[in-house]
């Protein structure tokens, strides 16, 4: 049988600015911070095992705390996000490479110089900055926050938030321009509709973070007296939406992977693709949530929206389930993690609905409920949707397949580490433990849970090893993967692994989302 294709014209690609490189030098870079940020967390999680101060002063822990939060969502998972649509979404959309390249390699450069000011506080005379990842006034200013670490963090912040607007102008615009013959905005895959709305957000709330940082210097450095609860305003108009920059991608990356390893095409992709559009429309007001013990906001209003994302979120999870139903499922790593990503996110989004509800709210805020509720959200969700992303692309990235023994010891060391580490937090939080402390009363009752996250964070610390081992020997001496060793369904998988410069020589016809699907039935496979 004829398959019919299109000829991609041969593109003269220049190594440094192709896609592909650019993306992979920044998930090293991503990685490297997440080493340190990762070191910060396991020094204040060991600190707090116990009552009294043993490895840690409370400067040094307000520091660690500072810069481990900072880290990982400014310097970890949001370029991370970011690095895959970089690398993915042109192969997706049968494009030859970005369009504006030089922005994505400002990007890549401006993350590096964020992130190595934002830690240089920690070598001078006063440190590093102390003032949580949130930087609120009037702990921001020079009062409170003597020396040049917290300066030195704002300008990282904001070179770091460059960065993040610059990849995304890059992929809208590929989106937008560079899609190939017959690749319509509906035959896209779900994984280039989680980043068309994520970098949406990127480009609609990001800016406000540079005026957020524009103010903390000004109130720093130009005597002006800074207003909080305005602060905030800017703050959370960013921060809330960075969360789903932070998720949107890795449930793209989850729903590549389910089809593929339930042998079923998408189930329900249109109403996917509306969901994901009416989340993102969602996310830029629901901000003030956050600051509902303010008495500055609409509670009614924001808890509305807040519980509205239920709806949603339900949507995306119905697909993915109803995907697998009737499906040949094959429980392959990529997919393990998929599954550990649908049932783990599951409790980060149950205790958001509870912290939507302002009553509630008003008993939990600023307590270790909400601590243990974002790091379901972002590390037993998204990371876990990370982790199913590489696990499938690594033969793509690399063309050597990951160790799939290797791979379950570390799915399930993955597992037990995030709920030994953050269910503790949300019993402390209930029981009334205040987040951001380095000390507790020996009375108190902390102890025996505290103790429990902290074994937990150190099994989190050992499945990461695996993960590097896996990764180190995989590179070494890994198998061949062979261009497509999955039987996936989207474009990327039509080209050799790892992809030339150039990308395609030729594609196959696209008539849907799943053209390589397409391919095999047609040709009776």
């Amino acid at each position: 049988m004829t398959v019919s294709t299109v000829r991609v014209p041969a593109v003269r690609t220049v190594p440094a600015i192709d896609h592909k490189r650019v993306a992979a030098r920044l998930m090293l870079v991503c990685l490297c911070f997440f080493v340190v940020s990762g070191a910060m967390a396991l020094a204040m999680r060991s600190e707090l095992a116990r009552p009294g101060l043993q490895l840690l002063s409370t400067s040094e822990y307000d520091q660690a705390f500072t810069l481990h939060g900072s880290g990982m969502v400014y310097l970890v998972m949001t370029p991370l996000a970011l690095a895959l649509g970089i690398y993915l979404v042109p192969l997706q959309i049968g494009a030859s490479g970005l369009a504006f390249p030089g922005l994505a390699v400002f990007g890549l450069w401006s993350l590096v110089a964020g992130g190595l000011t934002m830690d240089a506080g920690l070598l001078t005379a006063h440190g590093g900055a102390a003032a949580g990842w949130t930087a609120f006034l009037p702990l921001s200013n020079r009062s409170y926050s003597p020396g040049v670490g917290l300066d030195l963090w704002a300008i990282g912040v904001t070179l770091a938030t460059l960065s993040a607007i610059a990849l995304s102008v890059s992929i809208l615009a590929t989106i937008f321009r560079r899609r190939a013959p017959g690749m319509a905005m509906l035959r896209m895959p779900v994984f280039c509709w989680t980043m068309l709305v994520t970098c949406l957000m990127v480009v609609t709330s990001f800016p406000a973070l540079v005026v957020a940082m524009g103010m903390i210097a000004a109130s720093r450095h130009l005597s002006v007296d800074g207003d909080p609860v305005v602060y905030q305003y800017l703050f959370w108009f960013y921060g809330h939406p960075a969360v789903y920059v932070m998720f949107f991608p890795f449930v793209g990356a989850v729903a590549e992977v389910v089809p593929t390893f339930s042998g079923r095409r998408f189930f329900g992709y249109r109403p996917m693709v509306l969901s994901l559009l009416a989340f993102a429309a969602l996310s830029m007001s629901v901000w003030a949530h956050h600051m509902f013990t303010t008495g500055a906001v609409a509670n009614e209003y924001f808890a509305l929206t807040s519980t509205a994302l239920a709806i949603t979120a339900g949507v995306e999870y119905f697909d993915l389930i109803a995907t697998m139903w009737h499906g040949v499922v094959r429980f392959a790593t990529p997919m393990l993690f998929a599954l550990g990503f649908l049932l783990q996110f599951l409790i980060g989004g149950l205790t958001g609905i509870i912290l939507a509800s302002p009553p509630l709210n008003y008993d939990l805020n600023d307590s270790y409920f909400v601590v243990g509720h974002f790091h379901y959200t972002l590390f037993a969700g998204s990371m876990f949707g990370l982790l199913t992303g590489i696990y499938y692309w690594f033969p793509k990235f690399t063309g050597t397949l990951l160790s799939e023994r290797l791979g379950r010891i570390q799915f399930v060391l993955t597992v037990v580490g995030t709920n030994l580490a953050f269910f503790p937090m949300l019993v402390l939080g209930y029981d009334g433990m205040a987040r951001r402390v380095a000390d507790y009363p020996a009375s108190s009752g902390f102890e025996t849970w505290n103790a429990i996250s902290t074994a937990g964070a150190w099994v989190i610390a050992l499945s990461v090893a695996v993960f590097l081992l896996n990764v180190v020997l995989s590179l070494a001496r890994g198998v061949p993967a062979g261009d497509d060793p999955w039987g996936a369904q989207t474009l990327e998988w039509a080209t050799s692994s790892p992809p030339p410069p150039e990308n395609f020589g030729s594609l196959p016809e696209i008539r849907s989302y799943a053209p390589l699907l397409d391919l095999r039935r047609e040709a009776g496979r």
